[in-house]
């Protein structure tokens, strides 16, 4: 289980939890290649009574088919719709405003429609912001976490955006998730050990886009999991990534043994180098270089599910965010 719970993020839940009494709207910002996973469960919990317009970010970079089950399935749900976007293309943003007024009803006809932006951090929330008010208003960047505190912008078709910082959960429950938001960034490369999520990633990537790994690393065959009891007594993550890697199917750690092979990692004396196969793997799947690729599917989702637990306020405090990820 991972764990962490950093102290702006504490404080942002308090202000989101603050302003919704006067909000409209919820969006919730998502990234298309992981809806479920980067879906804070805290912010479904705290948007509980409010119309959600699920944003599906970085479409580009999707599965289209997959895209499409997933926008498919939110707008199943109750007072939910779902776009797919690419968050710098202001074109496909123009849809936004008109949902918000579809979603919030009957609106004072002297006052905008207000809308609360949420998601977890690196999701792209800044970047929709700014595309949909035409400028640079929200700061954005490649690492989580880059906006600390809310931002409020007016933008086109009477539409008053409030932004908020992103916010991780407490504690992830569910160990597929912690490892695809990893994977894509959203949590910093040091909360679980580099190299382990891209065994995991590796397994993940070859039962789901086999074709898509050996043509990208020129693999010829991408071998089975096969339980070693002897692996599993000295494996540091202890048995939770190798029960990812059963599910999966596929033997990761061979898989990454041989993309660092063949990607500049063998050492002199034929050492190999999976560090350096974990940073090929990982950043040519954020950079979209092995194609549009989803690493789930609604079917993925857990029958229960319950992450929405939050810290006792002593736990945290609103100053600091380096509490460690454990």
């Amino acid at each position: 289980m991972l764990g962490w719970f950093p102290g702006h993020m504490n404080k942002a839940r308090r202000q989101i939890q603050e302003a919704l009494p006067q909000i409209d709207v919820a969006i919730e910002v998502l990234d298309a290649r992981l809806p479920y996973s980067s879906a804070n469960p805290m912010l479904a919990d705290l948007t509980r009574h409010k119309p959600v317009l699920k944003i599906l970010s970085r479409a580009d970079l999707a599965d289209p088919e997959r895209t499409r089950e997933w926008v498919a399935h939110f707008d199943s749900l109750p007072d939910t719709r779902a776009l797919a976007v690419t968050t710098t293309n202001v074109r496909e943003l123009k849809r936004i405003p008109k949902l918000c007024h579809e979603l919030a009803g009957q609106v004072r006809a002297d006052r905008d429609v207000r809308v609360m932006v949420m998601g977890i951090p690196n999701v792209g929330k800044s970047t929709l912001i700014n595309g949909l008010a035409g400028k640079a208003i929200a700061k954005t960047g490649n690492e989580p976490a880059v906006t600390k505190r809310q931002q409020k912008v007016r933008i086109a078709g009477r539409v008053a955006l409030i932004d908020t910082p992103g916010v991780l959960w407490p504690k992830i429950e569910d160990q597929a998730s912690a490892y695809r938001l990893a994977a894509s960034g959203a949590i910093r490369d040091t909360a679980i050990d580099y190299v382990d999520v891209a065994i995991v990633t590796a397994a993940e990537l070859a039962r789901r886009y086999p074709e898509a790994l050996k043509a990208r690393y020129k693999l010829t065959d991408l071998p089975p999991y096969a339980a070693n009891p002897q692996a599993e007594q000295v494996e540091a993550d202890g048995p939770r990534r190798i029960d990812l890697l059963a599910i999966a199917g596929f033997d990761g750690h061979a898989i990454l043994t041989e993309i660092a092979r063949r990607r500049g990692g063998l050492r002199p004396g034929g050492e190999v180098d999976l560090h350096r196969g974990a940073e090929v793997l990982l950043h040519e799947l954020r950079d979209g270089k092995l194609g549009r690729l989803t690493l789930e599917t609604p079917a993925d989702i857990p029958a229960q599910i319950d992450q929405s637990e939050a810290p006792p306020e002593a736990a945290t405090n609103d100053s600091g965010d380096a509490n460690n990820p454990a």
